[in-house]
Order: C-alpha cells, then structure tokens, then sequence
C-alpha cells in the first residue's frame, strides 16, 4: 500500500509539473504574439500590405520567391538523400562517412554558408547579389532539417508494410514509392515546415546573398529584400514611435505567415493521415 501511494503521489507530482511546463509556454507565446501585435500600433493594413512604395511588398515577393526556390532545390535532394539512407545503404564506412557529413552540415554556422554562397554563388558563378544566389545557399542549409527529420519518418514506417508489399511482388523501388513515403508524408511534411520556418528566419546568409534592394524582384535573378532583413533595419534605424510601429507591423507579417505555414501543414498532415488509417 505505501508503494502503491507513493507511486501515486509521484505521478501526481509530475503530472502537475507537466502542466505547470505546458501552461509557461502557452503563456510565453501569447505574451510575444499580444506583445507584437499591440505594438504595431495599427500600421498593418492593406495599403502597408500591398504597396510597393510605402508598404512591404517588395519584401513579401522576395521572401516568398526565396522560400519557394530553396525548397524547390532542397526537398528532393533531401528527399532522395534520406530514402537511400534508410531504404538503400547498410552500415559502411562510406555511409558513416555521409551520415557524419549531414550532421556536420547541421552544426555549422549560417554566417559560413552565407560566405560560400557569396563566394560560390554570387562570384565564382556570376549571379551577384540575387535572388536565387540567396536560394542555392539556403537550399544547403536546409538539407540536413529535410534529411534527418525524413529519415527519422522512413524509420518509424513498420518492416512489415515493405514485406508485404514485396511479397506481392512489387520491387524494391515500387515498394518505396507506393507504400512507404505515402506512410512517411505526414513526418515528410513536417520536415518542410521546418525548413521553411529556418528559410524564413535567416538574416546572414541572406544579407550577404540576396543583398538590401528595397526594389520589386521581376524575376529570382535580381537583388532584394527579405521581410527579415527589412525588419532588421528597421528597428537598426528606428528613431521616431512611428518606425517602430511600421517595424512591429513587418513582425506581424513574419508571424501571420509562420501561423499559415503551421495551419496549412497540420491540415495536410491531419488529411493524409486519415486516408491512410482508411486504406489501413
């Protein structure tokens, strides 16, 4: 009995502490998002949305042109890398070797890959300060999140669903691409979100990629600004009440899409979910 109590009163104990967790982040994240949109003061509108002079519109094509190129350019590169990863390769040294390689990529410094992309991009290749200069190096940085984070969901994937699949016949390849990364796309889609939610937070690889044109890009090989790169300024040269609030306003933005990202995901992953249970 004074086992069985105490085990009660621990988890008691530690399911109060859970919640106390959980309540502290919920209320963390309304503070920030209360905070930013009080202080924005009633400068996001639609005029701020979708002119070209005085708004952030220039920023908003820039951002969407960058987060669109660099997953364009990293989700299947990712998306190959892991499948062979956990569908093809066994454990040899080469393999280690790539494996250590993706985690190393993770670790290093976005200001690094910001000077090989001015370096490799924008000089050795020619593209200048650009859009898809910025993208290309972007679309390295987000590998390893698109790698691991798929890998991780091939794995979760049961032995049994290639078995049967090749039992009936189906090739390794047709197993791969029929059973398993249909299983997998709710673990693949999260990889994306990640990916772009790192896409859209960077600053350095970005200024020294893309540059600071306050101009509206016609195509991914002229000069812009990110939404993340015009807040930084911003708050950097904020001198009246006024710049502020405009400053607040473009991290309202930045959220308003964040929160999008996450909603749109999270119906897609709920989806495909659902048909797969229903197919189970």
């Amino acid at each position: 009995m004074n086992q069985l109590r105490k085990r009660k009163i621990l988890d008691k104990t530690l399911y109060v502490v859970m919640a106390a967790s959980t309540g502290i982040v919920v209320i963390a994240l309304l503070f920030v998002l209360i905070y930013i949109f009080k202080s924005q003061a009633g400068y996001l509108n639609l005029s701020f949305l979708t002119s070209a002079e005085t708004g952030i519109l220039p920023m908003i094509v820039t951002t969407l042109y960058v987060v669109l190129v660099s997953i364009a350019v990293a989700l299947p590169v990712g998306l190959a890398a892991a499948i062979f990863l956990n569908e093809y390769s066994g454990n040899s040294s080469f393999i280690r070797l790539l494996r250590l390689a993706v985690e190393t990529l993770a670790g290093i410094p976005s200001i690094i890959y910001g000077l090989f992309g001015l370096l490799v991009f924008c000089r050795i290749l020619g593209f200048g300060q650009s859009i898809i200069a910025g993208s290309l190096t972007l679309s390295i940085m987000i590998l390893p999140v698109i790698i691991r984070t798929t890998e991780e969901s091939l794995k979760s994937i049961p032995d049994s669903f290639r078995e049967g699949s090749l039992a009936l016949g189906a090739t390794k390849f047709q197993t791969t691409v029929h059973v398993v990364l249909p299983s997998a796309l709710p673990g693949i889609l999260t990889s994306v979100i990640l990916a772009i939610g790192r896409v859209i937070g960077e600053s350095a690889p970005v200024l020294l990629t893309v540059g600071l044109a306050k101009n509206l890009p016609r195509t991914i090989f002229e000069s812009g600004r990110t939404l993340t790169i015009h807040l930084y300024y911003l708050t950097n040269e904020a001198v009246h009440p006024e710049d502020f609030g405009i400053a607040f306003a473009t991290a309202c933005v930045l959220v308003i899409f964040v929160v999008i990202i996450n909603t749109a995901t999270k119906i897609l992953t709920h989806n495909f979910r659902k048909k797969i249970g229903d197919i189970l």
